[in-house]
């Protein structure tokens, strides 16, 4: 008799066990099967976005060149622009100063005339142009000067001459 119970329950017990595992493959089938639907999903939706992006740089990167070419042409015209605007001013400087030194060397020309008959008319009793004074030293962080005739002088900040007495 214990060995009809045993028989039985062992029965039992492996047929829960047996039970149990068709349900797990069929969810684990399920499951796959759903995973793999969504995989393929997932790399068309992949494909379809790295086409487009490849498209879209293409196209970008189409602009981008485009732009470039006209920002090119652009800087030509008006470096040639430029280039010219500066010639025609260089030209008119050139012009201009060789009038002006035209009319300098005319000035020149005419003033050593002016110069001997105003030597002609001054008197000739002038004094003599004076002597430099000489830096001699320093005094309250100012230079000091000599005058010709040994007087010792400082200029203040007005610029005038103010004399030191010993």
């Amino acid at each position: 008799m214990k060995k009809f119970i045993l028989l039985c329950l062992s029965i039992a017990f492996t047929w829960g066990l047996s039970a149990q595992e068709t349900t797990v493959k069929k969810t684990t089938r399920k499951v796959k099967a759903k995973t793999e639907k969504v995989a393929d999903k997932t790399e068309a939706a992949l494909e379809k976005g790295a086409k487009k992006t490849k498209t879209k740089t293409k196209e970008v990167a189409e602009k981008a060149e485009k732009t470039a070419k006209k920002v090119e042409a652009k800087t030509a015209k008006v470096a040639k622009e430029t280039g010219a605007k500066i010639d025609k001013t260089a030209k008119k400087v050139k012009t201009k100063a060789g009038a002006l030194t035209e009319k300098n060397d005319a000035k020149v020309k005419t003033t050593p005339k002016k110069a001997a008959k105003k030597t002609k008319e001054t008197p000739s009793n002038e004094k003599a142009p004076k002597v430099a004074d000489r830096v001699t030293g320093e005094y309250n962080g100012k230079k000091v000067y000599t005058g010709p005739r040994g007087g010792r002088y400082y200029i203040n900040s007005n610029g005038n001459k103010t004399y030191i007495q010993e």
